[in-house]
């Protein structure tokens, strides 16, 4: 298929209106805050350099005074921090991360995105929502021809990237740390990298710096 085309189907309309709460949501907050992006969040990626990516990431949705506000992928909360900092020591990322999307950082081999594109009301997408935005996933996905790995960042993120690649959520159970082979590709599995699971415990910087040497390794070895 077409570059462009891919890339289009992988990409929601900037007033997507597939999931009436989350259009409605998006709405509200743009009458609250204009200068906010408040819109689906489109995946960050090398740029012109699809041929490239080797490895995604894909989150749960954009937070509200993070990625909706911004427009970049886990730019303008906490849970930025830990990932690109990640990124930067096993080189899938180059640059000074400032949290703002023009801070210059560049991804190196890596995309980012989330399984539900706009952000929902209390962090906590529906199920027709995740199932709706799975489209977008599955064709990103496909934009990537030369994509060996992925790595899901809790649950939600985990259990629809299986059913993305047309996978059995049972035969593949989300565990942190844990990796599974479908569709050609290495999937790996994380907690999510909030400050909640950071603040509790849930998750430690040690934890996740161990998923992505995991990740470093089987590309390495590729």
């Amino acid at each position: 298929m077409n570059v462009a085309i891919l890339r289009e189907a992988a990409e929601p309309p900037h007033d997507c209106p597939l999931c009436p709460r989350l259009h409605g949501f998006i709405a509200e907050w743009r009458e609250k805050e204009p200068a906010w992006f408040n819109a689906p969040v489109p995946t960050f990626s090398p740029a012109a350099r699809d041929h490239e990516v080797r490895l995604l990431i894909v989150g749960l949705a954009p937070g509200l005074r993070g990625a909706n506000r911004t427009g970049r992928p886990f730019t303008g909360d906490y849970a930025g921090d830990l990932l690109y900092k990640t990124l930067g020591t096993f080189g899938f990322a180059r640059g000074e991360f400032r949290a703002r999307p023009d801070d210059g950082l560049e991804l190196v081999g890596t995309a980012i995105t989330n399984a539900v594109r706009c952000v929902p009301p209390g962090n906590k997408p529906e199920s027709s929502e995740i199932n709706t935005c799975r489209g977008f996933l599955s064709a990103t996905i496909e934009r990537f021809p030369n994509l060996r790995a992925i790595v899901t960042l809790g649950v939600i993120a985990h259990q629809s990237t299986i059913r993305a690649l047309g996978g059995r959520v049972a035969a593949h159970p989300f565990r942190h740390g844990a990796a599974t082979g479908i569709a050609g590709l290495s999937v790996f599995s994380s907690y999510h990298c909030s400050r909640y699971n950071t603040n509790t415990g849930v998750l430690t910087d040690e934890m996740f710096t161990a998923v992505f040497a995991d990740v470093a390794r089987i590309l390495e070895a590729d």
